[in-house]
């Protein structure tokens, strides 16, 4: 469980085959955040909850299976691009959030950025239009596991509004338009579009 709240930027230092049953294997450079991890914690990146491995220092391998890889942007991540970290949250900690499971639902497409001294929007394109059912104006979403809010949906597209704060700790400052992100609609929503009738 997580709360979209990211801890940091981490460095891709390489992608590989896995050795075993899984698709492939990444090696990210996670700095103090590796501090108390280890193998078999579940870490957050880009908003998949992936699984740690092997451990060396700072630096922790996770394994992604084929439906990972088909259903997240993270089978298209080079070597030295910069990821969103989220370590799982203890029961005592703040939920300053919202309840991100790290289940992808899937991926969407930057089409639209503006920016402005105090706020940038950004407006992403989803590739796959159904999951505009669970997205309602000043609801949840994580969009590469950052807890943001819906400004505005229409249709086959939604708009959040980001603080330099979140431009600064997060791969959101750097993404440009065409960029692909992960998708996660608020557990809530998801639960509540799959009981209305279709």
């Amino acid at each position: 469980m997580f709360t979209g709240i990211v801890e940091g930027l981490a460095e891709v230092k390489s992608i590989g085959q896995a050795k075993r049953g899984a698709d492939i294997a990444i090696r990210v450079r996670l700095g103090k955040m590796a501090k108390g991890l280890k193998v078999g914690d579940s870490v957050c990146i880009n908003g998949a909850c992936l699984t740690v491995t092997k451990l060396q220092k700072d630096e922790a391998q996770f394994e992604m299976v084929a439906e990972t890889v088909r259903r997240t942007s993270l089978g298209k991540i080079k070597l030295g691009d910069k990821v969103n970290i989220e370590r799982s949250m203890k029961v005592s900690d703040r939920l300053e959030g919202h309840f991100v499971l790290g289940h992808v639902d899937g991926t969407a497409t930057i089409v639209k950025k503006v920016e402005k001294p105090s706020e940038t929007t950004m407006w992403f394109k989803l590739d796959n239009k159904t999951l505009a059912n669970a997205l309602v104006a000043k609801g949840s979403i994580a969009v590469d596991g950052i807890s943001l809010t819906v400004v505005d949906v229409n249709s086959d597209k939604f708009s959040v509004s980001l603080i330099p704060h979140t431009l600064q700790l997060t791969s959101l400052g750097i993404k440009k338009k065409g960029d692909k992100v992960n998708i996660e609609t608020d557990v809530l929503s998801k639960y509540i579009s799959n009981m209305l009738p279709k």
